[in-house]
């Protein structure tokens, strides 16, 4: 576990390195909660010629505990595997992507998402294509339809997204780690220097991001919804 590069031995696996988690109810459908995980700190955009992918070899696990005793009755793994369909170039795309089974488009990720729910697994959904990175106008002009086009609605009313997005985590790195002297409060920091504003370290730095929507009954231990639940007067 870890969040931006804090533990030690993952930093050293960069692909199983998670950031952050985050949870919440679906503002466009208060039925269902959404959960995105984030792996891959302090990806550049201009990352290629070896544009940022998940681990083929890395079991992404996000855990749900629906009784409160510290241990998982909920899993939703997920495996990712790499194709490349041309072995004689190192080049990521050839040519521009136009779709998420463009031939210009040689290495492509694709994953399977299984639910494991007391013991006992279920596929929700397999080979579910990842979009390209953002390269730029010359190889992703229609990013924003690459990236919709891997929004996947899977079993029991699930729908997952797996690709790269914008970190939103907010934090001035350089200078908590600079003796914790932190910008706003310099003058009583340990260098005396004048204070200014934080920088958002992350601000042109993106993560891999698994995003997933679930209804709210299936996480709950006896299916039901929460917000069904009658209010208290105090």
């Amino acid at each position: 576990m870890s969040s931006h590069r804090e533990a030690p031995a993952i930093s050293k696996d960069a692909v199983a390195d998670s950031t952050d988690l985050y949870a919440f109810v679906s503002p466009d459908d208060p039925s269902t909660i959404t959960i995105i995980a984030n792996y891959l700190p302090g990806e550049v955009p201009f990352g290629g010629p070896n544009f940022y992918e998940f681990g083929d070899d890395v079991l992404y696990r996000i855990n749900i505990d629906n009784d409160a005793d510290g241990k998982p009755e909920i899993v939703y793994e997920f495996q990712f595997s790499t194709e490349i369909s041309n072995a004689d170039t190192f080049l990521y795309n050839v040519g521009p992507i136009t779709s998420l089974d463009s031939a210009t488009w040689i290495r492509k990720q694709f994953y399977t998402v299984t639910r494991v729910d007391g013991g006992k697994r279920t596929v929700l959904g397999s080979r579910l294509a990842c979009p390209p990175c953002n390269i730029g106008p010359g190889s992703t002009s229609n990013y924003q339809s690459l990236a919709s086009a891997a929004i996947h609605k899977v079993g029991k009313g699930h729908t997952v997204f797996a690709g790269q997005r914008l970190d939103p985590f907010y934090v001035d790195l350089g200078s908590i780690f600079d003796l914790a002297d932190l910008r706003p409060l310099n003058k009583v920091g340990p260098l005396k220097l004048a204070a200014t504003h934080g920088v958002d370290s992350f601000s042109q730095m993106n993560v891999q991001s698994i995003a997933l929507r679930v209804p709210k009954t299936t996480l709950t231990s006896d299916g039901s919804n929460p917000s069904d639940a009658p209010s208290r007067s105090r």
